[in-house]
């Protein structure tokens, strides 16, 4: 029988289980929404539901890399005791290879749908909540691809984890392992790069920096047009400080990240850059 939109979703909100589970056990249930909370419970997946809403403040971040594509995950728990299990860290990183191998995955919600081993992330997600007794929360996912070669780090043992695009035309051990340099800049450097360069600072941001600047300086009675040069320079200085190409490099500050770049890519005869980056530490709410 037809399964409607709206059962399925009364079904989840009484049972907190995964909306194709809810879906599966109304049509074995010809539509009997009792008997599917039944069969829900005795595969303990209402069970598994009723953890939802529990805070997941702990987890592990994940990363897959395959040539120019890159992915990143965000996978939350309750306990770090759970993040450090094989199966745990096992679940991660097949939803970070699945996330790296579909270019149409570009958000939570889609891997969620996305099938793994024959089941929905979701399904498998919250297969994992019933065996593992605690709450499970695929949080963030991202996904670099590139014209080029790809590098990634994983800190902390998955509390924070950065991914690396380099735009070459070449793919080089060497602009791999420069990746892998860049990534490990964006999760050591303080503060946390905002963007690539300057252009892609987002302009809110940039413009709110500039009032502020603005105000500061306006405060020395200074005239408008030494005012105007004060907030110009300092407004190079935030974005030599916050934008990743512009910044000491973490393992030379005598250069920055975007002189390590060139030096690379003059080294192996490629041209090079900086494509883009992610930076996911368990518990935020954005990438870097």
């Amino acid at each position: 029988m037809a399964i409607s939109a709206a059962d399925v979703k009364t079904l989840r909100t009484q049972t907190g289980a995964g909306m194709m589970d809810c879906k599966r056990a109304l049509s074995d249930a010809d539509g009997d929404t009792e008997r599917a909370v039944e069969l829900l419970r005795e595969r303990g997946l209402a069970k598994a539901g009723k953890r939802a809403g529990r805070e997941t403040s702990e987890g592990s971040v994940g990363i897959s890399l395959d040539g120019g594509v890159a992915a990143i995950i965000e996978l939350g728990c309750e306990t770090d005791f759970v993040a450090r299990t094989d199966d745990y860290q096992a679940l991660v990183q097949e939803i970070a290879d699945l996330v790296a191998g579909s270019a149409d995955l570009t958000d939570a919600a889609k891997t969620l749908a996305a099938s793994l081993g024959g089941e929905t992330v979701e399904a498998r997600v919250t297969a994992a909540i019933s065996k593992m007794g605690e709450n499970i929360e695929l949080k963030r996912v991202a996904r670099l691809s590139v014209e080029g070669v790809t590098g990634g780090y994983v800190h902390a043992g998955g509390k924070l984890g950065v991914v690396v695009g380099i735009a070459s035309d070449k793919s080089d051990a060497k602009l791999e392992g420069l990746a892998k340099d860049v990534a490990m800049h964006v999760a050591a450097a303080d503060p946390t790069p905002l963007a690539v360069d300057e252009d892609g600072v987002p302009s809110d941001v940039a413009d709110a920096e500039r009032r502020v600047l603005t105000a500061q300086a306006e405060g020395s009675g200074k005239p408008a047009n030494v005012i105007e040069k004060m907030v110009e320079g300092r407004m190079r200085k935030f974005f030599a400080e916050n934008c990743l190409v512009r910044q000491a490099f973490v393992k030379d500050p005598d250069h920055s990240v975007g002189d390590v770049v060139s030096s690379v890519a003059k080294e192996v005869g490629a041209k090079a850059s900086v494509s883009a980056f992610a930076r996911f530490r368990l518990g935020e709410e954005s990438t870097g």
